[in-house]
């Protein structure tokens, strides 16, 4: 077989392993034996997203993610779940700002019949991609806006915040979920050509994690995906680079049926791939990573200004990542009092930096949660195609937990004094049009709100870009 490939036990890693191969057409493979369970994970993620649209036609990168489960050459229709499901899998498709990808989790005996489904439609989605699935899955998309953001308490939340953070014209100025206007506006051909130039196989990677055995695994698809003809004609995407700081604090009062006034704010924070990111993850995690951090201390348990409150990051590698903060009031108390205890909070800690304590604690939390995604099969495809995809180089998913045990508290209270200042943020303030209102909301666990599709229904991902 066409392959060259490398394999790496990485120190930190709990003894975890991950080969890499290349088929002629492009495709890179990753693959990682773990014979704990008999099951196995496929993850295949395009390098392609909502910062790859242009003007117009947002939305486009997502609402293809929902063609890809309308059949191809060899699987009609609903096939796609039908197959999997029917063989004991589980399966599902997200959208990002910079990425989509699709994955199934199989017993290992049906790891194949994965692979075959998945090569399929990517050699030859367009022989079944017609006028009629066209609209069937534009009508889909649009009613999940519908219902997930447009008419639920804070659903535009992260939209706005993100047209603030993000200038006019700055590729992620806008959501994956996209404009009902561009949706409506999207034609047959627009999705033919996005098809062509983003779903090929030299601008993908395939990971394979799981009871497996390789030396089959890379038969099966160079068999699979070999033949599938790949595309140079991609175009770069548009650069994403920003100063590191606003250099003001943006601001928008919103009216709204919702249950209580909330404070949202977007800080612009460091890329993903960087020690500075991880110092920054930290932070957050102190400062509002869960029920022992200094802001849910300060507003809920102390103050008893607020219901709920939380501090998260969402991670990005194309353009300065978002700390994304999250309070809703209590009773009738104000936004301003609120924001003057934050902001309270946030200057001590650029002073003074995390405790021991702390900085123990934020560690332990991270590590945990990473951990849980690398001891899961599909957890570790994930990250193995994510760190292929973003920063080169799937090996760094193994090292990860190091890199933030390694990070000190004097680089957290750095990253913290440079970035989290009212002159790095954007603002949103919610006040409700009822005052009879109930403060009973609660805070979102990811602010980027991934559109999915799972089972024929559409469905929004938590991931793990915010805690």
């Amino acid at each position: 077989m066409p392959m060259g490939h490398t394999t790496t036990a990485e120190a930190g890693s709990g003894g975890l392993a991950a080969t890499e191969h290349r088929l002629a057409n492009g495709l890179r493979v990753v693959l990682s034996e773990d014979h704990l369970t008999p099951v196995a994970a496929v993850c295949l993620w395009y390098d392609v997203g909502s910062r790859h649209e242009v003007k117009g036609r947002t939305g486009l990168a997502h609402l293809f993610e929902h063609l890809m489960f309308q059949g191809s050459a060899q699987v009609k229709g609903n096939g796609h779940f039908e197959l999997v499901q029917g063989a004991g899998g589980s399966l599902n498709g997200t959208t990002s700002f910079e990425r989509t990808n699709y994955f199934e989790t199989m017993p290992a005996h049906q790891l194949e019949l994965a692979l075959w489904l998945e090569a399929d439609r990517m050699g030859s989605l367009l022989a079944a991609l017609d006028e009629e699935s066209m609209e069937n899955q534009r009508d889909v998309v649009k009613n999940e806006r519908r219902q997930r953001y447009d008419n639920v308490p804070y659903g535009t939340a992260f939209e706005k915040l993100t047209a603030l953070s993000y200038p006019e014209g700055h590729p992620y100025h806008h959501t994956p979920i996209g404009s009902m206007a561009d949706l409506d506006a999207a034609t047959l051909e627009d999705a033919r050509q996005f098809f062509r130039t983003y779903y090929a196989p030299n601008n993908a990677v395939l990971s394979v994690v799981g009871d497996i055995d390789p030396e089959q695994t890379l038969a099966w698809i160079e068999k699979y995906f070999g033949s599938i003809p790949s595309h140079d004609g991609k175009p770069a995407p548009r650069d994403g680079s920003l100063p590191d700081v606003i250099g003001e604090q943006k601001r928008e009062v919103v009216v709204e049926e919702v249950p209580a006034r909330a404070l949202m704010a977007a800080y612009r924070l460091p890329h993903d791939g960087t020690r500075a990111c991880d110092a920054a993850d930290l932070a957050l995690t102190v400062l509002g990573g869960g029920e022992s951090s200094r802001l849910y201390n300060r507003l809920v348990r102390r103050d008893r200004t607020a219901v709920a409150a939380g501090f998260g990051l969402l991670r990005l590698a194309g353009a300065p990542s978002m700390g994304w903060l999250d309070v809703k009031t209590s009773g009738d108390v104000e936004v301003p009092v609120i924001e003057t205890a934050i902001d309270e909070e946030l200057a001590r800690f650029a002073e003074e930096g995390p405790t021991p304590e702390e900085m123990e604690r934020a560690q332990a939390q991270l590590e945990r949660e990473w951990l849980d995604r690398l001891g899961t099969v599909a957890g570790r495809a994930d990250e193995l195609c994510r760190y292929a995809v973003l920063f080169g180089d799937p090996q760094l998913a193994l090292t990860a937990v190091q890199r933030v045990l390694e990070v000190t508290p004097e680089e957290v209270r750095e990253v913290a004094a440079a970035r989290l200042r009212p002159d790095n943020r954007a603002v949103l303030v919610y006040e409700p049009k009822s005052p009879e209102a109930a403060p009973d909301a609660d805070v979102p666990e990811d602010p980027e709100q991934e559109a999915t599709v799972e089972a024929g229904r559409d469905e929004t991902e938590n991931e793990e870009t915010a805690k």
